[in-house]
C-alpha cells in the first residue's frame, strides 16, 4: 500500500502552484510535507482529495488512480483528511458528526443515509460502536453529546480528526493539525499522531509549520518552495539541507 505522486502540476491562471512535484508515502510512514506559506502543500492535499483537477501528473493509492475517481469516492478508496479550519456540522453533537462521517458505510443513500445514521433505532450498531471507539481513543467522552460548534477550537480540531478516522482510512491527510492549539495541546499532538499510526495502522501525510513537531515524528520529510520540491529525505538530512535552510528554516534551525 503506497501513495505515489508523480510529476504533479497545478496552475491557477498564470500562477504555477505545483510544478512537476513527485514523492511517495510508504505504508506505515508518518510523512511530513513542509514549506513556506504558498509553497503548494494544501494544493497537494486538494489534488489528492479531488477538490482540484491538476493539469498534469498522476496520483495513485494502492494501485488505484485517484484522479479517475470523483471526490465523493476518495474516502471509499481509503483516504481521509482533516482541514486547517475544522470542517464540522456545528449544530449537531460530536457523536452525530462521527456517525455522519461513516456515510460511505451506510446501505442507504442521500437524505435517507443521514436519517439512518442519526437515529439510534435505525443505526447499524457496528457504526455506533466505531464512533464510540474513536471518541474513547481521542479522549472526547466528556463532549460526546455536545454540539460541535460549542466546543473550544482545539477540541473541534480533535473532533475533525475523529471524523476523518471514523471512516477507517488506510491513509489520513493532516492539514496543519497544530494550528491554533495551545502549548499543552501541541505537546500532546505528536504522541497522538504516533498512536494513530501505531495503534490504528493508519499511514499519515502531515502538513505542518511547527518544525519541532514535524521533525520529531516524521520518518521522511518532503519540502516544497514556490510549488517545486527542493528536498526530500530523513528529518536530519532535510533540516541541514542548504536549500531548505535558505528557503524556509533559517540558520537557527540547522544543527551545529
Amino acid at each position: 500500500m503506497k501513495l505515489e505522486i508523480q510529476a504533479l502540476t497545478k496552475r491557477f491562471g498564470g500562477i504555477v502552484a505545483l510544478d512537476d512535484v513527485s514523492f511517495e508515502v510508504d505504508e506505515g510512514q508518518i510523512r511530513g510535507l513542509i514549506g513556506p506559506n504558498g509553497a503548494g502543500k494544501t494544493t497537494v492535499f486538494n489534488c489528492i482529495s479531488r477538490f482540484y483537477d491538476p493539469e498534469g501528473g498522476t496520483i495513485t493509492f494502492d494501485g488505484v488512480d485517484l484522479l479517475s475517481l470523483p471526490p465523493h469516492a476518495i474516502v471509499s478508496a481509503g483516504v481521509a483528511r482533516t482541514f486547517q479550519q475544522a470542517e464540522l456540522f456545528k449544530t449537531v453533537t460530536v457523536m452525530e458528526n462521527l456517525m455522519i462521517g461513516q456515510h460511505t458505510q451506510s446501505t442507504f443513500s442521500g437524505l435517507a443515509s443521514l436519517r439512518h445514521l442519526l437515529q439510534p433505532g435505525l443505526t447499524d450498531q457496528r457504526l455506533r460502536h466505531r464512533a464510540n471507539d474513536l471518541i474513547d481513543f481521542l479522549e472526547l467522552g466528556d463532549v460526546r453529546d455536545l454540539p460541535a460548534g460549542a466546543l473550544p477550537f482545539g477540541v473541534q480540531k480533535k473532533v475533525d480528526l475523529a471524523r476523518a478516522l471514523v471512516s477507517s482510512p488506510r491513509l489520513v491527510l493532516l492539514d496543519e493539525p497544530a494550528g491554533g492549539l495551545s502549548h499543552e495541546e501541541l505537546l500532546d499532538l505528536g504522541g497522538l499522531i504516533k498512536r494513530i499510526r501505531d495503534q490504528l495502522n493508519v499511514t499519515v501525510l502531515l502538513v505542518e509549520h511547527h518544525m519541532d513537531l514535524v521533525m520529531g515524528i516524521s520518518d521522511q520529510v518532503c519540502v516544497l518552495d514556490f510549488g517545486r520540491k527542493i528536498a526530500d529525505g530523513p528529518p536530519d538530512q532535510v533540516r541541514n539541507d542548504p536549500a531548505v535552510i535558505e528557503a524556509y528554516l533559517g540558520d537557527e534551525n540547522a544543527e551545529a
